[in-house]
Order: structure tokens, then sequence, then C-alpha cells
């Protein structure tokens, strides 16, 4: 079976062989696994087997970069959406947010004609051939975008954002309806021109720790929107979509069903979702991708991580809808050997047939 009808499966909620799998290990963690066995020239996407192959455009204000200031541990640079921004080289995390270029509705006006489809807002030559290379390979091959609320927080900055979706709600929303306009051309557009494509995948983080950034209400009202122009892109071609929104998440799940995702990743625990209430409530309508704390992967006591994946996929993969991921991506603090148990863990207990 191939990796493409093993996740294809999976989101029609039928049970192939086993759970597909797929995750994100950090930069900083890749470096670590080099010293520690992941074989040099082998990436871990093929090393452990992960079943995806993401493809993408861009989707900025295509404004000059810049470089500021840097050093051996960090650089500071302004990037095409106009914010200054520090990236560490020595670990990995969350650029720090210093400034923005579009701190006002005026200002946005005047920049918004820029977002509109060009030829330059895709690699064509060397994204089409890995594209089709994947295709034969058998992988899921994705389209994926970060619009919405994350985008404009990095573009606007977090604390304008919110306080503009309170007090001047028609600026946020129309960012994120040209945003997602200028997605949907973008897809549309390398669809036309040979990209295979199996799910869209939008990425846009809308909460925290046990709390959404704001309400559903106003994501019904601001964002649903702008998720489903680009999911109902989608949909009309009979191609899934895939949600990975960090954070608490819980109270949204109906609205995500509404807008038109057919599965939610990552499922943070740590943020306080619950994969098995989820797969309880919704597993019938929306699969799930994630779930698994990373938390127990760096624990000391091998028995935490047996016990999160053993008592987590026999009950999520049930009758399908359930993919393999951590609960966001994979730190340093993981090495080798644990997640190469991890693996191991997941093809015994995510396989169909056993755990009944």
């Amino acid at each position: 079976m191939t990796s493409r009808e093993r996740v294809r499966l999976a989101l029609q909620h039928k049970e192939a062989d086993r759970v597909p799998i797929h995750d994100g290990p950090w930069g900083t963690t890749v470096a670590r696994w080099r010293k520690e066995g992941l074989p040099e020239g082998e990436s871990p996407a093929s090393y452990f087997g992960f079943e995806f192959r993401g493809f993408g455009g861009n989707n900025s204000l295509q404004l000059p970069t810049q470089v500021i200031e840097e050093t051996e541990d960090y650089m500071i640079a302004i990037n095409q959406d106009g914010a200054k921004r520090r990236n560490w080289k020595s670990e990995t995390s969350t650029p720090e947010l210093i400034d923005f270029s579009i701190t006002t509705q005026a200002i946005w006006e005047e920049h918004k004609p820029r977002m509109v489809m060009n030829e330059s807002r895709v690699d064509w030559e060397n994204q089409l051939q890995a594209n089709r290379s994947a295709c034969e390979a058998g992988y899921f091959c994705t389209l994926n975008f970060a619009p919405g609320f994350t985008k404009v927080c990095d573009m606007v900055g977090p604390e304008r954002t919110l306080i503009a979706i309170m007090e001047n709600p028609d600026w946020i929303k129309d960012i994120f309806m040209t945003d997602a306009q200028l997605c949907v051309d973008i897809a549309e557009e390398m669809m036309g021109r040979g990209f295979e494509f199996h799910a869209g995948w939008i990425f846009d983080d809308l909460g925290f720790k046990h709390k959404g950034f704001f309400s559903p209400a106003t994501y019904r009202e601001l964002l649903m929107p702008a998720h489903k122009l680009i999911c109902d892109c989608f949909k009309n071609r009979k191609i899934p979509m895939i949600l990975h929104s960090c954070g608490y998440v819980m109270e949204f799940v109906p609205l995500f069903i509404e807008a038109g995702f057919d599965c939610l990743q990552p499922l943070e625990v740590k943020a306080g979702n619950d994969l098995l209430e989820l797969k309880k409530q919704y597993g019938d309508v929306l699969a799930f991708m994630g779930g698994i704390d990373v938390r127990m992967m760096a624990s000391p006591d091998p028995e935490d991580l047996l016990r999160e994946i053993s008592t987590k996929l026999p009950i999520a993969k049930k009758g399908g809808g359930y993919i393999y991921h951590s609960d966001h991506s994979v730190p340093d603090n993981v090495s080798f050997e644990a997640y190469e148990k991890v693996i191991e863990l997941v093809h015994y207990y995510g396989k169909y047939g056993r755990n009944r």
C-alpha cells in the first residue's frame, strides 16, 4: 500500500493496513539526531517513513527583504511582509517579533494591490518536478498555505491585530479575505499548470493554553469566511482540507467542520486538547492528526511514552480517521533513540487488526 492510499483511506474514515505516519522535527532536533545515529544524507522523512510531501506558493506582500543585524547567535531581518523579526541560529523557537510596517488601515490600503497572483509567487520549475517525483513515488502531496489570523499577527502585530478585531473588524476581515483570495488564485494556477495535490493544508494558529485568542462567534464572523473560501476551492475539486491550528481549539471544532475542513492537526495536549474526546464527539465527520504528547517522548521513564501511545492509538485509529503526528513538532530534547521507539510503538499499536 502506498502512502497516498493509506492517507486517503484515513481521511475517508476507512481502515488501511496501519495508521499513516507524519511528523515535523525541529532543525536543531535533526542536528542532534545526526550525532546520535541518523545517517548522513538521509532525511528524517525518508528514514522514519513520513508519508506527506508539501508544496506551496508565496502569499506575502512581496516587499524587499533586508538583513538588519547578524551575529553568531541570531539574525534580525525584515521579511516580505515588512515585519522585523529576530531568528535565533543555535536553537529553534518562534521568531521574536520586533516591528511592523502594516500598522494602520491606510497603510494596508496602500499595499493591498500587491496581494495578487503573479508568476514569481511559485517556483514553477523546481516545485513542479518535485511534485511529479513525489506523486510517482506514491506520497500524499499537499498544497500548504499560512493565511489568516497567524499571518495577520505576523504582518500587523499580535496586540494591534487583537485590538483591531474589537475596534476595526472590517479592516482585519479585509486582510483575511484578500489573503485567502490570493491563496485560491495561487492554488488554481498551480493545479491548472500540472501540479497534483491530494489535500490542501492551511496553517493558522488560533489558540494558546486552554483558550482561543478570540471567541467562536468572532471566528464565524471574521475568519471563517476566509477559511471557507480556500476550502471551497479544493472541495469543488473533491480534494480534502486539513487545518493545522496550534493551541486550544476544542471550542472551534464545529465551526471548522462547517468551514469545510476534513482533518484537524496537531491537537496540542499541553494546551488542553483531548484527542480521544474529539474522536468520540466528531470522529464520524472529522479526521485527526496528532495528539501524541511530545513531553512523553522526552520523559526519562519509558512507561510514559508507552502509556501515551498504547492508550490513544487503539481508540483514535478505530474506523479510520486518524494519522499519527506529534502534538506539535518534535523538539530537540527528544533523542534519536527515543524517537525510534515512538515510531516502533506507532507501527505496533497503529496496525489494524490489533488491539480490537
